[in-house]
């Protein structure tokens, strides 16, 4: 039952007036106050950054120069284009027409160029078997791809979709890109206290997606960052509670990270705990972002949703809304000593306030050793995957017509790949893919088994986000930070 508004209120700032316990403001690796163990723990991300330059350097050795990976340098040799037009004078008229049309196992740059300004209001679900997809338009007059479903909302099956349910565009296929698109859900803006708000406007569980010059627009829990390796340029991030989520290893570069209530917001929270295998490698670092919103409004910097969450803001302007303490530990009883990792490092604005010491006592003020393994695109192994796509060229056709499109895509299941299936892309599809309703605080482990690519096969040393852990699971959370259950 939804807490009433001012009880939430009342718990809010009663919990913001306690006083720190004293082990908070334990310098990390004195002793005492488990500083020791937060000291070890900060090492450890150091030296496995040390460990993935060393096996970055062995896989990119010979002229020094950026060295794609083999799958995605084949992808790209036979890029196919193709025009997505609702008024008929593309190759087709929806984008979901055009991903069913994908052959299953498809290993092709297939670009969808989807017209500048128009509104495609779609339920998509890009599945695992299809990777190499490219969503191209005009980052100055983008296409909108647009759903209104939330957690609450009844599915086919009768019974509510949940978070993952509620997601407008899901992408679970490997080597995504999007450039200059609006990814939406315009689902009203749930009120404080009230469950099953959620609203997803874009998921990505696939591995190695860049997009460039897109906005991710809703409310709570507006993208999920749910696994893989991912890549965010210049891109505007919109939403109220955890609006960036998930389990994902993913760096942030120029973005703009707006909360759209004037009520507490939480941008982050972000999922690795100790029970997950490999969950050292996971976490969101920003770099060169701006953060801001409503004015009046307060913004957390991040919330701990597992026991071992990463965040790390670098060179990042932080409005006045961002408030003094900056993050919450949510239910993580000693966040000093759990493993959470949370950092800043160069930041600018009346919100960053690291310095004056104002911050929650297991935050860091990030040295420039500590905060070099966050701060460039090497975090994810970005020069063997990330390429700009050139611009769209959605103002004509580029494969002759919806027909000679369809029977194009469709030789490529003539050719070695399978045909594809219908693409499951309605509510109830996309929840039985992708089961992993959000449960209460605790790291549950979700019952999907990986998604795997058959045309992507993974490097160990690459994928190192994207290891065989189970996806944590995470309640309607839409209350203010400090008064998570």
């Amino acid at each position: 039952m939804a807490k009433p508004l001012l009880v939430v209120l009342a718990a809010f700032l009663a919990s913001s007036l306690l006083p720190r316990p004293a082990a908070f403001g334990v310098a990390p690796g004195a002793p005492g106050g488990g500083g020791a163990g937060f000291g070890n723990w900060i090492a450890m991300n150091q030296q496995s950054y040390a460990t993935n330059v060393a096996l970055y350097a062995m896989k990119a050795a010979g002229d020094g120069a950026k060295a794609l990976d083999a799958n995605l340098t084949a992808a790209e040799e036979k890029k196919v284009s193709y025009v997505v037009d609702p008024s008929g004078g593309g190759d087709y008229a929806t984008i979901k027409a055009a991903l069913d049309d994908i052959a299953a196992g498809n290993t092709k740059r297939v670009v969808l160029n989807l017209k500048p300004g128009v509104v495609y209001r779609e339920k998509l679900f890009l599945n695992s078997s299809k990777p190499f997809v490219t969503f191209l338009s005009d980052p100055s007059s983008p296409a909108t791809i647009v759903w209104n479903d939330t957690a609450a909302t009844t599915g086919e099956d009768g019974k509510p979709l949940g978070t993952v349910g509620s997601t407008s565009v899901a992408v679970e296929s490997d080597y995504f890109v999007a450039r200059g698109v609006v990814f939406k859900n315009d689902a009203p803006l749930a009120k404080p206290g009230a469950k099953g708000g959620q609203a997803v406007a874009l998921r990505v569980f696939g591995t190695k997606a860049a997009f460039f010059n897109c906005t991710i627009d809703g409310g709570q829990d507006t993208l999920y960052d749910h696994k893989g390796l991912h890549y965010f340029k210049d891109c505007t991030i919109r939403g109220s509670v955890d609006f960036i989520f998930g389990f994902g290893r993913s760096f942030y570069e120029g973005c703009r990270i707006e909360s759209v209530v004037k009520e507490v917001a939480v941008l982050t929270a972000q999922q690795r705990t100790k029970s997950i295998e490999g969950a050292i490698d996971s976490g969101f670092s920003f770099k060169n972002c701006s953060i801001g919103g409503v004015k009046g409004g307060q913004i957390y910097l991040g919330r701990a949703w597992g026991d071992s969450s990463r965040v790390v803001y670098a060179y990042t302007e932080m409005g006045e809304e961002v408030v003094p303490i900056g993050w919450d530990g949510w239910n993580v009883a000693k966040p000093e000593s759990s493993g959470i990792y949370y950092g800043e490092f160069k930041c600018s604005g009346p919100g960053a306030d690291a310095k004056k010491k104002k911050r929650v006592g297991w935050a860091l003020d990030l040295t420039e050793a500590q905060a070099k393994p966050f701060v460039g695109t090497h975090y994810i192994f970005g020069d063997s995957w990330i390429q700009e796509p050139p611009p769209s060229t959605s103002g004509s056709s580029a494969g002759g017509g919806k027909a000679a499109g369809a029977k194009k895509l469709k030789q490529q299941a003539e050719q070695g790949a399978e045909a594809p299936a219908a693409e499951a892309d309605t509510a109830t599809t996309a929840t039985k893919d992708a089961k992993a309703g959000k449960t209460s605080a605790g790291t549950t482990k979700d019952a999907k088994a990986e998604k795997t690519s058959a045309a992507a096969t993974k490097d160990a040393e690459e994928e190192t986000s994207t290891s065989a852990a189970t996806k944590g699971t995470k309640e309607a959370e839409e209350t203010p930070a400090a008064t998570k259950e």
